[in-house]
């Protein structure tokens, strides 16, 4: 299955490292400079719109097993199991010239407010984000008895990465030939 990632506001999937005192939180990049989302992330997100399908057999079979006992969907036999499905690393399809990667990236900042509407001290962060573009995924893999159900957990995700709940990462991710 070929996946379509289209973003529509900046977004962040973070690499877990940080600019030093210049930004709090660095975006994924490749060793060409470019973002990228890694399939383990992609793979969480899927996972997380199919839970609500209600189907342990196909999120046991296909994402693998959870070591969760409060997940409806846990068995003590399928906890170490891997899923049968290969998530890629979703990424730019065209490359991109190396004098044009900066133009690829924002920092943006935020601070706590206090009651009183002051910036409360040493609040301040900032993190770089990606502006609007387009990446390319690919599930291997998928059992063709659950295509549909992965294709309708796909179509669920309305967000991607840090800060979803304030405004980032609004996307629409779907099959490609298959777009609303």
């Amino acid at each position: 299955m070929k996946i379509i990632i289209e973003f529509f506001t900046y977004w962040h999937c973070g690499s877990g490292t940080s600019g030093g005192s210049r930004v709090d939180a660095l975006v994924a990049k490749d060793k060409n400079g470019l973002p990228y989302i890694p399939g383990k992330t992609l793979k969480g997100h899927i996972r997380e719109m199919a839970e609500s399908l209600g189907d342990c057999k196909f999120l046991n079979l296909c994402f693998g097993g959870t070591a969760d006992e409060n997940e409806p969907c846990y068995k003590i036999e399928d906890k170490e199991k891997e899923g049968v499905c290969y998530f890629s690393n979703a990424v730019l399809k065209e490359s991109v010239n190396k004098d044009l990667t900066s133009y690829l990236y924002k920092t943006i900042s935020a601070t706590k407010i206090d009651d009183k509407g002051l910036a409360v001290d040493k609040s301040l962060r900032e993190i770089e984000v990606t502006v609007p573009l387009t990446l390319h995924a690919t599930i291997e893999d998928c059992p063709d008895s659950y295509k549909d159900k992965m294709k309708k957990a796909i179509r669920q995700i309305k967000r991607i990465g840090l800060n979803r709940s304030r405004g980032l990462g609004r996307c629409e991710i779907y099959v490609e030939g298959e777009k609303r």
